[in-house]
């Protein structure tokens, strides 16, 4: 299996003025095209600092890191930007949803922003919701949706560019039970169908056991997992 995401000796401190945390140690880490992976680990372990690197949200402070063969922290950032909303989607625990928009239009909206038409944003956006099995709420609010239907609706704004890598932090972390197995359940059959590559956060073991492979963390470093 290639790798699609290729890090090494990932380093990351945050400087306060007054103390400095190293978050990440020297990490390396390899992901497979199309490889469904969880990260795991304790609160405070670097999984989120990790997960911002690697998709380039974050500056590292040492290290490289290779997205299909290509450095994202050596692009300038306009490029690093159209980079990300053309090849990666991101669900965070925390819906996001804009409460004036109806499902629909949250989910086009970052085509919108990409500069799409109308049109084929809305045709991609109600294709997008079909994938949820939500289309039929295309026109509600999320204040008119269940947490697990918000969720769904987060899901398919991230699939709506059709990306290359899903990165999820915490996805199901606001969820109850039912509505977090059956958001993962989805997960898992969108990574078989459309073959996209799947990296997700989590301190959930039921989430990481569904998974391909667990990569764990421990105080910034990577202490089992990481041979894909």
């Amino acid at each position: 299996m290639s790798s699609i995401i290729s890090a090494k000796n990932v380093h990351k401190t945050y400087d306060t003025g007054k103390i400095q945390v190293k978050a990440l140690k020297g990490v390396d880490v390899d992901v497979g095209k199309g490889e469904m992976v969880a990260v795991m680990g304790p609160s405070g372990c670097g999984k989120t600092t990790l997960l911002n690197c690697l998709s380039g949200l974050d500056e590292l402070t040492e290290g490289q890191v290779l997205i299909e063969g290509q450095d994202v922290h050596a692009m300038k950032d306009n490029a690093r930007t159209e980079y990300r909303a053309k090849k990666m989607g991101f669900i965070f625990q925390t819906f996001n949803l804009l409460p004036v928009l109806t499902a629909a239009e949250n989910v086009e909206l970052p085509l919108l922003v990409s500069g799409m038409k109308l049109k084929e944003a809305r045709q991609k956006a109600e294709s997008a919701l079909e994938l949820v099995d939500l289309k039929e709420w295309k026109n509600h609010k999320p204040s008119e949706l269940s947490g697990g239907q918000r969720q769904r609706v987060t899901i398919a704004r991230s699939l709506v560019n059709e990306p290359t890598i899903v990165w999820g932090d915490e996805p199901t972390g606001n969820l109850d039970t039912e509505n977090s197995n059956d958001v993962l359940d989805l997960l898992i059959r969108l990574n078989k169908e459309n073959k996209q590559t799947f990296v997700l956060i989590t301190h959930d073991p039921s989430i990481g056991n569904k998974c391909q492979r667990i990569i764990e963390m421990r105080s910034g470093l990577i202490t089992k997992g990481n041979q894909k």
